[in-house]
């Protein structure tokens, strides 16, 4: 009989594993743009040129990685904690319907110094509350919280369109979408913030909430792996008899990891509502959510991987809407293939290359195993 193939070394595991990933899905989508008659070098260079190549496409990009590393973060939280949450896109639209709420209710009255906090604190807590339930009826009521994150995405969904639609829209208005806020409930953008330091910077959508993720990815770190409470919490994602039998309460940690995972989605609001529209919009999350899952897979769900997958994914957005646009023949359709193979072999199928790079490392580093963890 062969050997027994060691697992991965944890440096591999989070940096090499990812990065191989990445290669084949770019090697088969290069294979099949190849296919349909385009050039893939062509193809690669203006996507990286569109998403990186100008301020205005970076900007574009690191927008669009922002609401990515919040939905990565709420993902990989109740991953932790032993839960698949598929429930990020109906707890995001809950957040930002915190979010707008008070914006609408007091951004007239409440200088931009209270109600912006104000607005994150009350996302964060919409979030929260609709992601605890499922946490409940998963800890207490033995309900499999995929499903019920699932029908709790379209109770979010037809909640926000029925009060916008009955209650929130101006009168006369043919758009489902609320009234605007006053300017103390919009966050500075990113041109306006660096125009204070005396720096020029293109009009774009990003904004300030760059920096709101980027803690988020700081404090989910500092919870997990420096905290009791993070300890716990991956105790029983890791085993929760185990857990259990060390006397920490596994159906508290549930429904915690889920209301965590749910106030991070929350934080959605953030960008979309007070960072760009400043309106309470039908559809601001724009699949996001559901993205989030393929983010934290492809990072590991380590807050590091996760802001640099979140990065990917924002450029393959920004850089795929300027392929469509620059390579002739090259139609939207192609745009979404391009992605879905990243999404399809760095999250679907995350680990289904790491035998064979074990293997690999095994014949190069015959230590390698000996150095896992």
């Amino acid at each position: 009989m062969s050997a027994a193939i060691q697992p991965l070394p944890r440096w591999a595991d989070v940096a090499l594993l990812p990065a191989v990933n990445l290669a084949i899905a770019l090697l088969v989508a290069g294979i099949v743009v190849a296919l349909v008659g385009q050039n893939p070098r062509e193809v690669m260079a203006v996507l990286v040129h569109g998403a990186f190549g100008t301020p205005r496409g970076l900007s574009y990009t690191l927008y669009y990685a922002t609401t990515f590393i919040f939905a990565g973060l709420a993902v990989s939280v109740a991953f932790h904690g032993g839960l698949f949450n598929i429930g990020v896109e109906g707890q995001a639209l809950m957040g930002g319907l915190g979010t707008g709420l008070v914006a609408l209710w007091l951004s007239h009255t409440l200088p931009a110094l209270l109600m912006l906090p104000l607005m994150l604190v009350v996302g964060v807590l919409f979030g929260m509350l609709w992601a605890a339930v499922p946490g409940y009826l998963q800890a207490y009521r033995s309900s499999h919280v995929v499903i019920t994150t699932i029908m709790f995405n379209f109770l979010a969904s037809s909640l926000l369109a029925y009060l916008l639609v009955n209650k929130l829209k101006p009168m006369g208005s043919m758009s489902v979408e609320s009234a605007a806020f006053a300017d103390s409930a919009k966050l500075p953008g990113m041109q306006q913030a660096l125009a204070w330091l005396g720096v020029e910077w293109p009009s774009s959508p990003l904004n300030l909430s760059l920096f709101l993720a980027l803690a988020a990815a700081l404090g989910v770190y500092l919870l997990l792996w420096r905290s009791r409470a993070g300890y716990r919490l991956r105790a029983v994602g890791s085993s929760e008899g185990a857990a259990s039998y060390a006397g920490i309460n596994a159906k508290h940690q549930v429904v915690l990891a889920m209301a965590i995972s749910g106030g991070l989605s929350g934080m959605v609001g953030m960008n979309e509502i007070a960072g760009v529209n400043g309106k309470l919009l039908l559809d601001f999350v724009g699949g996001a959510g559901f993205t989030g899952i393929a983010v934290a897979l492809m990072g590991r769900n380590h807050p590091l991987g996760i802001v640099l997958a979140s990065v990917l994914f924002g450029a393959l957005f920004q850089g795929g809407a300027e392929v469509s646009f620059d390579v002739p023949g090259f139609s939207r359709d192609m745009v979404v293939m391009l992605q879905g193979f990243i999404v399809l072999f760095s999250g679907a199928m995350a680990t289904v290359f790491a035998p064979g790079l074990a293997r690999v490392l095994s014949a190069v580093l015959p230590q390698s195993g000996a150095q896992h963890g």
